[in-house]
């Protein structure tokens, strides 16, 4: 009869969440999710299957924080808002743990749930294959996109400096040169959740209009 596990995969995947959070990539390590646990490293090795069970603990973990309404009331519009905007709130919560969000190729239950609801809202459009993929690539990378231009777009705070200080300094730039940069800079709600959505607005009126398009 098998020993009993001693940690839950939830637990797992907590602990690496709560290890990039505060230590970034270069601290998510075997050795150091063993520590957090209070094992050794060999313990871990039980459970994950090296660097790249790590990355998937953590996406797992950031998509298993997506949520949204699975009611198949509403319009896909609306579903997919509602998906969209679930995604990006799960995945700018933990920054450190964007490049793996986008980069690890996860085959977790929990890690393709958001997407499969993406493209069942997507599918209600009546887009299929070609057309459905399109359809998705577009919506996600807007998904992750937005996430990373919180952190490294032309307004993106760096350390130690307020949007204030960002909207200020843009406006400094020179105007004929820069006008639109000083324009968006000026416009900049402060709010994310306002701009994501007025973003994902103008893509879904595209899809919209797009419609799909018979064989």
């Amino acid at each position: 009869m098998p020993a009993p596990r001693k940690f839950t995969h939830q637990q797992l995947q907590a602990a690496a969440l709560e290890l990039i959070d505060q230590e970034g990539l270069a601290g998510l390590t075997m050795r150091a999710l063993a520590a957090r646990l209070g094992t050794g490293p060999m313990t871990i090795y039980n459970y994950v299957d090296g660097r790249e069970g790590l990355e998937r603990l953590v996406t797992g973990a950031v998509m298993a924080q997506a949520r949204w309404s699975d009611e198949p009331s509403g319009d896909w519009r609306t579903r997919l808002a509602a998906t969209a905007e679930a995604i990006w709130r799960a995945v700018r919560a933990h920054p450190n743990a964007i490049p793996l969000v986008l980069t690890t190729r996860s085959l977790d239950e929990e890690a393709l749930a958001p997407a499969e609801a993406l493209l069942q809202a997507l599918a209600d459009s009546g887009r299929t294959g070609a057309e459905l993929l399109a359809a998705f690539r577009v919506v996600s990378g807007f998904i992750a996109g937005f996430a990373q231009a919180e952190l490294t777009g032309p307004l993106a705070s760096a350390a130690g400096q307020d949007a204030g200080t960002i909207v200020a300094r843009m406006a400094d730039l020179p105007a004929q040169r820069f006008p639109r940069l000083i324009e968006i800079a000026r416009a900049a709600t402060g709010d994310p959740q306002t701009e994501f959505r007025a973003g994902l607005g103008i893509l879904l009126a595209g899809i919209d209009a797009s419609g799909p398009h018979p064989d």
